[in-house]
C-alpha cells in the first residue's frame, strides 16, 4: 500500500511541475472520514463491516439459538479520498479537463487500507456537446441524484452502484440532456461459473451499452434510462465443446430531484434484470441444459427497487432514506444453478433517519439504519417462499473534514 501511494505522490509532484511549465491549474482536494458504526446481529457487508449490504438469515445451532444474532462494531477511515484536478486547456476545439481519483477502500477484503483507483478520465467540453472518456460512475449511478445518507453504502442494495471504464457521449438541447454510453467492468463485475469476472462481459464482444434522457433546472431534474448488457458465461461447455451461448439483460431506471428553499426530495425506480454488478439483488440462472449440445441456456432474475430520500436544512440537517427491493425471479422455471447476490433473499426494506452538522469544513453526522431482509427457499422460478425475516439496527457517528488546495 505505501508502494502504491508513494508513486501517487510522486504523480502528484510531477504533474504539479509540469502544469506549472505549462501554465496549467491542477486542484487538490478530498476528504478524510472516519465512521464508527455499531450493528445489532450480523451483516453481509464489504471491507470489515464498512459496506453494508443487508443482516444474515436467521441460522440456528442444534440448540435453537441464532448463530447471526451477535452484535458487532468497527471504528473505520478508509473512505478517506484524494482527488487530483486537471484544469482546462484548449483542444479539438472544445474545453478539456481531467481528473483523478482514489480512497484508501481497497479492491477486496484482503487489501483494505490499500490505496485504489476510483475515477480516472479525461472529459471535453463543447458548447452543447461532451465526450468522457475513462473511469466513472455508471449512467445507473445518477450524481445529480442518489441518496444523501451517511453510510458508505450509499443507498445499496437499492440504489445502483458502480464505477465502470467507458466512453460517454452527452448532448444538450436546452434543458435536455441526452446521454449514450459504452462500458467495460473492472471493480464491479457480474457473477457466473468462475465467480465475480468482467470475463463474461469481454466474451460477449458487445459492451454494456445505455442510454438516458434528463431533463433539469436549477431546482428540478427529471430522468429516465435503458440499459442493455450481455454476458457469455462460458465458452466451452462440459463436455470441453465450444459454447457461445449467452444471456442478454435490460434494465430501467426513472428518477426524480426537487428543491424547494431547504428542503430536498429525490426519488427513484429501478427495474433491473441481472444487476449483480450493480450490487443489487438479483442474477440469473441456467434455465436448462440443451440435451443435442450440452450448452446452458440461461434466464434473466429480476429485480424491482424503489427509494425515496428527502433531506431539510443547511447548517443543520434532518434526513430520511427509505428504500424497498423485490425479487421477481425468472419468467420461466430455472434449475438450481444461480449466479446472483443472495438468491434466498424475497424481499429488503430500509430506513435510516440521519442528523447532520456542518460548520465550515467540519460535518458531524450521526444516523440510524434499520434493515429488514426476508429470507426464503428459492421456487421453480427462483422466488423464495416460506420466508422468516431477519433485521440489523446499525448506529452511526461519522466525522468528515473537507480539503480543497
Amino acid at each position: 500500500m505505501k508502494y502504491k501511494f508513494t508513486i501517487f505522490l510522486f504523480f502528484v509532484l510531477f504533474a504539479t511541475i509540469t502544469a506549472q511549465e505549462n501554465k496549467q491549474k491542477l486542484s487538490l482536494s478530498g476528504f478524510i472520514k472516519s465512521d464508527f458504526f455499531y450493528d445489532s446481529r450480523q451483516t453481509t457487508n464489504l471491507r470489515e463491516g464498512h459496506f453494508l449490504l443487508f443482516p444474515k438469515r436467521i441460522q440456528e445451532d442444534s440448540s435453537g439459538s441464532d448463530l447471526n444474532a451477535k452484535p458487532s462494531f468497527n471504528f473505520l477511515s478508509i473512505q478517506t479520498r484524494l482527488t487530483l484536478g486537471f484544469s482546462e486547456i484548449n483542444a479539438f476545439g472544445a474545453k478539456a479537463s481531467g481528473l483523478i481519483e482514489g480512497s484508501f477502500f481497497g479492491n477486496s477484503e484482503s487489501d483494505i487500507n490499500e490505496f485504489r483507483l476510483r475515477h480516472a478520465f479525461v472529459k471535453l467540453n463543447w458548447d452543447k456537446t461532451k465526450l468522457l472518456l475513462g473511469q466513472y460512475w455508471h449512467p445507473m449511478f445518477v450524481p445529480e441524484v442518489f441518496p444523501g445518507v451517511l453510510s458508505f453504502n450509499t443507498g445499496v442494495p437499492f440504489q445502483p452502484f458502480s464505477r465502470n471504464p467507458q466512453i460517454r457521449f452527452e448532448q444538450s438541447y436546452g434543458d435536455f440532456n441526452f446521454i449514450i454510453a459504452a462500458l467495460s467492468q473492472r471493480d464491479f463485475s457480474s457473477l457466473g461459473p468462475a465467480g465475480a469476472s468482467s470475463s463474461y462481459l469481454r466474451n460477449s464482444g458487445v459492451p454494456n451499452l445505455h442510454f438516458q434522457i434528463q431533463q433539469k433546472d436549477e431546482t428540478n431534474v427529471f430522468g429516465f434510462g435503458v440499459d442493455f448488457k450481455k454476458l457469455t458465461p462460458k465458452i466451452v461447455n462440459a463436455k470441453n465443446l465450444k459454447t457461445d451461448n449467452s444471456i442478454s439483460s435490460i434494465s430501467y431506471l426513472a428518477y426524480v430531484k426537487t428543491q424547494i428553499d431547504n428542503f430536498t426530495a429525490k426519488v427513484e425506480g429501478i427495474y433491473a434484470e441481472n444487476p449483480t454488478d450493480l450490487i443489487m439483488i438479483g442474477g440469473y440462472s441456467v434455465k436448462s441444459i440443451d440435451p443435442v449440445t450440452s450448452n446452458d441456456l440461461y434466464e434473466n432474475l429480476r429485480t424491482i427497487s424503489f427509494w425515496g430520500d428527502f433531506l431539510y436544512g443547511k447548517n443543520i440537517q434532518i434526513g430520511t432514506f427509505i428504500g424497498y427491493s423485490k425479487n421477481l425471479g425468472a419468467k420461466e422455471n430455472i434449475s438450481k444453478t444461480i449466479y446472483s447476490r443472495e438468491s434466498s433473499i424475497a424481499n429488503i426494506f430500509r430506513i435510516s433517519p440521519r442528523i447532520v452538522f456542518k460548520s465550515n469544513n467540519l460535518t458531524f453526522g450521526s444516523e440510524f439504519e434499520f434493515t429488514s431482509a426476508a429470507y426464503g427457499t428459492p421456487d421453480d422460478k427462483g422466488i423464495p417462499v416460506n420466508l422468516t425475516n431477519a433485521a440489523n439496527s446499525r448506529i452511526l457517528f461519522t466525522a468528515i473534514y473537507n480539503f480543497n488546495f
